[in-house]
């Protein structure tokens, strides 16, 4: 017996993962290497520093898969790991992904990668490598999981910690385009019980951030506006992000009602029976990144992502943790 017969036998269709990887191919803009990418630094840096991050989408899979859409995952994955490299002002420059699958579907993988292939040039960032990886017997055969990782650079002294923020500054919330990657376990429960339709709103992929907040950081350099610091709103939601961007003898003081809030958080909360702290805890709510800067860079910064078709409010401000009772995230 030939050991591809051998490995067909526990399940592991070998042809499929070399059609697949073929197809993975076609759509990768750089694969340097057999088995590792190859890569260069950015020329023009004078003090680089590296930024990287790793992240997945969690259960939203299982949403996509109910639905049998799988081409808009990959941008969930993207948006995820860039997002929170942009956090740190650096620019997402290459991104390589994990997919784990039950049963090896070449089409359906292709289908996967291709969405991540389209987010990475979206936001300029090469898909340079990755992994499919067959699981039969761990996983249904239609059941799949993602991972990403991403690497960024950002100048050393350009790069974005925190310690920028100063008592005083302003809150500027980003839309998002709908529930994002986090929350989803709820979400499945609640569609499992039968109090929320599973539909296409729960799939709608997460905003990319990246471009216009880089473009934005260049727009306050050049008009020397100070932007104290940046947050990724994902797991834990408005509540628990917000305060990671700004420095630690500081919190947020945020006005729920400074923003609209898109209906598919409405139907959640009701859903769910949650009120809208207990939400803001968990979902991003209508804001997906949110930005600490200088009051007198508010409606620069506001205008200057409109451009770029990206809704912006002033949602709050900073203040000193001995006003805000020692709390890192205060709602008014």
């Amino acid at each position: 017996m030939s050991s591809r017969t051998a490995y067909a036998q526990a399940g592991v269709d070998v042809a499929a993962g070399e059609r697949a990887v073929e197809l993975i191919r076609a759509g990768a803009a750089r694969l340097a290497g057999e088995f590792a990418s190859v890569l260069e630094l950015p020329a023009g840096l004078r003090s680089p520093l590296l930024v990287t991050a790793t992240d997945g989408v969690g259960t939203k899979t299982e949403i996509a898969r109910g639905l049998g859409r799988l081409d808009t995952i990959g941008q969930d994955l993207v948006a995820m790991c860039a997002d929170d490299v942009v956090c740190h002002g650096a620019r997402p420059a290459y991104f390589l992904d994990y997919v784990a699958v039950g049963r090896l579907d070449a089409e359906r993988v292709a289908e996967i990668v291709g969405g991540i292939g389209r987010a990475c040039a979206a936001i300029g960032c090469e898909l340079v490598g990755g992994e499919t990886a067959e699981h039969p017997g761990l996983m249904e055969p239609d059941e799949f999981d993602l991972a990403g990782f991403c690497v960024g650079f950002v100048e050393r002294d350009e790069l974005i910690d925190g310690s920028a923020t100063r008592a005083g500054d302003v809150v500027l919330g980003l839309a998002s385009s709908g529930l994002h990657s986090n929350g989803f376990s709820l979400i499945r429960r609640l569609v499992a019980d039968g109090k929320l339709a599973l539909s296409d709103d729960l799939l709608t992929p997460t905003r990319l951030y990246a471009p216009s907040v880089l473009e934005l950081l260049g727009e306050m350099r050049r008009r020397r506006l100070r932007i104290g610091g940046l947050a990724h709103v994902t797991g834990g939601g408005v509540a628990r992000n917000l305060p990671r961007g700004i420095g630690p003898d500081l919190g947020v003081l945020v006005r729920p009602i400074s923003w609209p809030q898109p209906r598919i958080f409405d139907s959640v909360a009701r859903a769910a029976e949650l009120s809208g702290a207990e939400m803001r805890a968990t979902f991003n709510c209508g804001i997906g990144f949110a930005v600490a800067l200088e009051p007198a860079a508010a409606s620069v910064a506001i205008q200057a992502l409109r451009e770029r078709d990206v809704e912006a409010w002033q949602i709050g401000e900073i203040l000193p943790l001995k006003e805000l009772g020692g709390q890192r995230y205060v709602e008014a």
